[in-house]
């Protein structure tokens, strides 16, 4: 049960972000830039980052849809489920694997971005804009774990409601939806 009164059809950070939409346009623009825009990253990696972050602080909502995100643009679902469970032994690239361990370290205290894992990201291929992107997505993905588990928003069992959500996420992206939720109420008690 939500700490606040929330639209009913708009689980986790979505019906957070109806609730105070002058905050969200902003949270909004920045996850769009950093998951969106332009970038030497894929989407489906930069969905990894936030997959793997969402995981480590135990966001039920957040780890499920961006896993479902993550699935849909990698085309495949082993990659996601195995850098949640080791991402050192997953199959992605070394560099990614150094991204990966900056994002952990960030989720667990940003001090913990130490000079070696820097230059282990840099040794691999990273640029310095990955760099600062990865920590940046990292960051705010606590952000969001944290936003959604502490005002306890309603998080769905189904996977069917994450499955449509991840093809949102991929089509849609991070935009508020130009005509807003109104829609979700039906598809949303169709998925109970």
């Amino acid at each position: 049960m939500p700490h606040i009164p929330l639209e009913s059809h708009l689980p986790g950070i979505t019906g957070l972000l109806e609730y105070r939409k002058d905050s969200a346009a902003p949270i909004r623009e920045l996850t769009q830039i950093l998951l969106r825009g332009e970038s030497t990253l894929t989407e489906g990696e930069r969905e990894l980052i936030a997959t793997l972050v969402s995981s480590r602080n135990q966001c039920v909502f957040c780890t499920t849809a961006h896993t479902a995100a993550a699935d849909i643009l990698l085309g495949e679902s082993e990659t996601c489920q195995m850098v949640k469970d080791d991402f050192e032994t997953a199959p992605v690239s070394e560099k990614m694997k150094a991204l990966l361990g900056i994002a952990a370290a960030v989720q667990e205290n940003g001090k913990k971005v130490t000079e070696s894992k820097v230059e282990r990201a840099k040794n691999a291929g990273a640029t310095d804009r990955e760099i600062h992107d990865t920590v940046l997505i990292a960051a705010l993905f606590c952000l969001y774990n944290k936003y959604v588990d502490g005002l306890a928003s309603f998080t769905p069992s189904e996977p069917a409601f994450y499955q449509k959500l991840g093809e949102r996420i991929t089509t849609v992206g991070y935009n508020r939806l130009p005509g807003g939720y109104d829609q979700l109420k039906t598809e949303n008690q169709n998925l109970k």
